[in-house]
């Protein structure tokens, strides 16, 4: 398995990416246009492999989140 398909982003490197503020991020998962997972600490998530696939083009919004358990 790749590592990169595991890797988790912050809201930060998710909005470098995507080139917006970092709280657009965090309104996009709010809202669940971008799917996140909550880490014990409760902060947000984004999978690495989905945030590219969605920039690619090849990811449909999902109105998914989740809380990783600790």
């Amino acid at each position: 398995m790749n590592p990169e398909e595991h890797r988790l982003l912050t809201a930060t490197e998710v909005a470098d990416l995507f080139r917006v503020d970092p709280r657009t991020v965090t309104r996009w998962a709010l809202s669940g246009r971008l799917e996140s997972i909550r880490t014990p600490g409760g902060h947000r998530r984004f999978s690495e492999k989905y945030v590219r696939a969605l920039l690619d083009g090849n990811a449909d919004v999902h109105q998914v989140s989740a809380r990783v358990a600790s």
